[in-house]
């Protein structure tokens, strides 16, 4: 049985052979260049490790995991353009490298490649993976989509966001070990078991992330913290504050939120001191323990031995004790 970096190199071995050497270039080179930007790998990795702990061959799982991968990295590609985001992994975004007529279109050549992934796979679970793969890609459109509604609504609750979070992160590595799992041809409830696994830890994976953006430490978070401050961002944190904040609070707080000229630092300063007298960063890591206790007990429901889970617990255990 493989471990982490022992599947992270496998799959970056594999991407590697994918060839994207063909013509037109301008549509092939920026899904190359997208997929040589590197990353967690997550979503294959989980992908393999639902197929072993399950006794399957991960060289039957591999396609599909290829594909959930191109999947991913297509939505990055169009999230960046919605998002005018610049920079992805510390290098320009392809529409910043190219342009946005050009990331858009590799990035639909990306989700038809993934596809053909998913297709190399045996046809007695084609039907049920493409039905899934479906379900998580419709899914993840509409979490981008309550996302986006999100920044011009003011009334936006953190049931709404959790929500949002669910379809937009979580159901995708939800969906990732739910597919190895029907590869390893896994019962269907321990199917169903691994995929609120990955679910409950796709929430509390998000919620972290948001949590580190506002109280992480700059030297190993990777950036400059506070962006979803400066942004406006409506996370969990923001919608938390907004819900305890008396009359005065919610005034300052807002103050931030309108301001159209304000000095980053001392926005950032100004909001992450409310947070904190509002006890939102606390009730944030509550909501990130209560995710990554219900992952817990959708896992220990496998009737498999901790010993051949032992790869999901430290996955999940990292996950929660990150600091990028």
């Amino acid at each position: 049985m493989l471990n982490i970096n022992e599947l992270l190199n496998f799959v970056n071995a594999e991407l590697k052979e994918i060839s994207f050497d063909q013509e037109p270039v301008k549509l092939y080179e920026p899904i190359k260049y997208s997929l040589d930007m590197g990353g967690k790998r997550i979503r294959p990795i989980l992908c393999l490790m639902a197929t072993q702990l399950f006794n399957g061959d991960i060289k039957n799982s591999l396609p599909p995991a290829l594909a959930l991968e191109v999947f991913h990295n297509f939505t990055l590609l169009h999230d960046d353009i919605m998002d005018n985001a610049d920079v992805r992994r510390n290098q320009p975004a392809v529409h910043k490298k190219w342009n946005a007529n050009t990331a858009i279109l590799s990035g639909d050549a990306m989700l038809i490649k993934a596809y053909q992934f998913l297709s190399d796979c045996e046809d007695s679970v084609l039907p049920e993976i493409f039905a899934l793969f479906n379900e998580l890609a419709i899914g993840v459109c509409e979490g981008q989509q309550y996302d986006m509604d999100f920044e011009t609504r003011r009334d936006v609750t953190t049931n709404e966001y959790l929500e949002m979070i669910r379809l937009k992160t979580a159901i995708l590595l939800a969906g990732s070990l739910k597919v190895g799992a029907i590869l390893a041809n896994a019962p269907k409830d321990d199917a169903n078991n691994i995929y609120n696994f990955g679910l409950n830890i796709g929430l509390a994976f998000q919620l972290q992330d948001d949590y580190l953006d506002c109280f992480g430490d700059i030297k190993t978070f990777g950036k400059k913290i506070g962006g979803d401050i400066i942004a406006n961002k409506k996370t969990f944190l923001l919608l938390s504050a907004w819900a305890k904040a008396d009359k005065d609070e919610t005034q300052e707080l807002n103050k931030w939120i309108s301001a159209e000229e304000f000095d980053a630092d001392e926005k950032i300063t100004a909001v992450k001191n409310l947070y904190t007298k509002l006890k939102v960063d606390e009730l944030s890591k509550q909501k990130m323990e209560e995710y990554y206790s219900k992952a817990m007990d959708s896992l220990s429901n496998i009737d498999i031995h901790n010993n051949a889970k032992q790869e999901l617990i430290s996955f999940a255990k990292n996950l929660m004790h990150r600091s990028n």
